[in-house]
């Protein structure tokens, strides 16, 4: 981070913890309080303890028009952007990701063509066009080990680079790995993930899309959250009954993983969609570009997940089950590529911060 943004956000935190006005509405301002100066480890959690519910903003006499012109949402999302490119590896590929939205979407397409074109060349292309009846009928199309080789490459690939940036921001934070351990700030900062606890503005919720309290983003963020977790349980549950209990996809669909999976993907539509449609209609004003791109390129493709499945679902015992199951398997395969790179990452970076927050708070009181 250039010293001009690192003075900036001194000047602008200075302000706020003469003030502390806002200092109930959330985690940054506690946090900022402790702080005298401000180094690029120091902004990088505060930004990312940000849920950015806005609410400050609006309470703030001190934001535009006002010569001091104190903007904290706009700060910490441009900080947020920066700590995301600061900790992903490798850097080349994380800023040809983050240039365009139409990166993410050539990967998805690159991967989707080598996927089909893999079958058609080693199986045939008869297989994409001919309905697959039975135990094992997804396996007749792309086989088991291809499937389940290529889906443990891309989740271990993104598992791998978000932890990787996970402990050079906890390093950063100027925490150590054996403050990472603390059993109960992982707890609390569960319990306020999982809750989406800083997201209520204080109370009233997010001034988000408009300049005005709602509960629209937290509820449609608990979709996407519940959902996504629903399908990891309808993917863990599908392993479990072919491996274990010998019964071969595809389930029937009063099965448990295909109604979570039926659950999951629906919740998944609906937050996906909500957020998005709350993001078009948001203050552009009060966002980094290229945090808003990111939003929705995650949005769109986490979207496009989640039709794609229940899609496949619907039309699994037709002749286009072929092109669906490869439609599908390559958009998860670039969301877990990709995970490191846009807003995915994101989950790893604020649930550190709000552990950091909660080591800060005990170490305080």
């Amino acid at each position: 981070m250039s010293e001009s943004k690192l003075g900036e956000a001194q000047r602008q935190f200075d302000v706020c913890n003469s003030c502390r006005y806002c200092e109930s509405i959330c985690a940054v301002f506690p946090a900022a309080e402790l702080r005298d100066t401000f180094s690029q480890g120091d902004l990088a959690y505060i930004s990312n303890v940000c849920h950015d519910c806005r609410a400050c903003l609006d309470a703030c006499q001190y934001a535009p028009p006002h010569e001091f012109g104190v903007n904290i949402p706009k700060l910490l999302a441009e900080s947020r952007v920066e700590s995301y490119e600061r900790y992903s590896r490798p850097a080349a590929f994380a800023r040809m990701l983050r240039s365009s939205g139409w990166s993410t979407a050539t990967v998805a397409l690159a991967a989707i063509a080598a996927i089909l074109a893999a079958v058609a060349v080693t199986i045939g292309v008869s297989v994409l066009i001919t309905a697959h009846q039975g135990p094992g009928a997804f396996y007749r199309v792309v086989p088991y080990v291809a499937m389940v080789a290529g889906g443990l490459a891309a989740a271990l690939y993104g598992l791998v680079i978000s932890i990787a940036g996970g402990l050079a921001f906890w390093k950063d934070s100027g925490e150590s790995l054996r403050d990472l351990l603390d059993v109960r700030a992982h707890g609390r900062a569960i319990w306020e993930a999982v809750t989406l606890h800083y997201t209520k503005g204080g109370g009233a919720g997010c001034h988000y899309p408009e300049r005005a309290a709602s509960s629209l983003r937290s509820t449609f963020h608990q979709l996407v959250f519940w959902g996504f977790l629903s399908d990891f349980i309808a993917t863990t549950l599908a392993a479990i009954y072919q491996d274990f209990l010998g019964i071969m996809p595809p389930f029937r669909v009063l099965s448990i993983p295909v109604m979570f999976g039926i659950v999951g993907g629906v919740m998944l539509v609906v937050g996906c969609s909500g957020l998005t449609v709350l993001k078009v209609n948001s203050d552009k004003d009060l966002a980094a570009a290229e945090m808003t791109v990111m939003d929705y390129v995650f949005l769109v493709l986490l979207n496009l997940v989640a039709i794609s499945g229940l899609a496949l679902l619907l039309f699994r015992g037709t002749q286009v089950m072929g092109w669906l199951l490869g439609i599908h398997l390559g958009l998860v395969g670039v969301l877990f590529v990709t995970a490191p790179y846009g807003k995915f990452v994101h989950v790893v970076y604020r649930y550190l911060a709000l552990v950091k927050h909660r080591l800060e708070v005990e170490r305080t009181s």
